[in-house]
């Protein structure tokens, strides 16, 4: 099958799977649900597969577009460049907090939807979890492997350091399943769309994301190990017990709650370590 789709190339280095199938397409934005006097976004519009029904449903929208042939394209469109406002940027560097403020429907939050590119689906959303407090909801079309590990609850084989991560930030809710046949062309994994609706406030307190981070890391890192063990360069035994967490369990039974006590802990250490220091 040629790589070229409407004129354009698929280029491997921005991970372009062009989806093409109408029925699949129709699904998706019904999931999105555009809406007038709303300030949607989308990442990676490519030839416009959402792109042109969204702009069916509603009078703008602003495209974030790093493919400076397709972003061309878009700003040329015959029947929608005067409704899009493209941004020729990478998502993953661009400031979704000041973009908001430049957005036409004031006190509204950005809506933000996108086929993503699957080499850095995780990454750019981690990057748009720290806009969080700017984002109403998200869309992403993702390899189904991520978001089966997105929506996993502990005791389950899909749950992991994403799964904890993502959940801090994110009620996570799985919409639909996509097949390869889907795109153009097809990639070598199945897809699924997953909507994440930002908490208003954390359904945990922590105290340093960063150590919340590190913990998940340290602790998925070596799944086979016991916390005891995967965690013993910042707590004894006797400090995981204390907080009444068994430290022979291993890290994909803990809950989110688990490992937040686990990381605040951390932190109050090192905050203790630091002023005798």
């Amino acid at each position: 099958m040629s790589k070229t789709h409407l004129g354009h190339t698929a280029r491997k280095r921005f991970g372009q799977n062009f989806l093409h199938d109408d029925y699949v397409i129709g699904k998706i934005v019904a999931a999105i649900n555009p809406q007038n006097e709303q300030n949607l976004v989308e990442i990676g519009p490519g030839l416009g597969a959402l792109t042109d029904p969204v702009c069916e449903e509603v009078d703008a929208l602003t495209v974030v577009e790093l493919d400076r042939d397709l972003a061309k394209r878009l700003r040329h469109h015959p029947f929608n460049g005067d409704k899009l406002t493209v941004i020729e940027q990478d998502a993953m560097t661009f400031d979704f907090t000041s973009l908001l403020k430049s957005m036409p429907y004031e006190g509204k939050k950005l809506r933000v939807f996108g086929n993503l590119p699957y080499n850095i689906s995780t990454p750019l959303m981690f990057h748009l979890f720290d806009h969080a407090d700017s984002i109403a909801d998200m869309h992403f079309m993702l390899q189904k492997e991520v978001v089966n590990r997105l929506a996993a609850g502990p005791g389950t084989k899909n749950y992991g350091r994403l799964s904890v991560m993502t959940q801090y930030y994110c009620h996570v809710i799985p919409v639909l399943n996509v097949p390869p046949g889907a795109f153009k062309p097809p990639p070598k994994v199945d897809s699924a769309v997953v909507k994440l609706v930002p908490h208003a406030t954390p359904p945990v307190e922590v105290n340093s994301l960063n150590t919340l981070e590190r913990v998940c890391a340290q602790a998925f890192n070596q799944r086979r190990k016991t916390i005891r063990n995967s965690l013993k360069d910042c707590l004894t035994e006797a400090q995981i017990s204390e907080l009444g967490i068994d430290p022979t369990c291993r890290a994909e039974v803990l809950s989110l709650k688990d490992f937040a006590t686990l990381a605040n802990a951390v932190t109050a250490l090192e905050q203790s370590d630091n002023q005798q220091g």
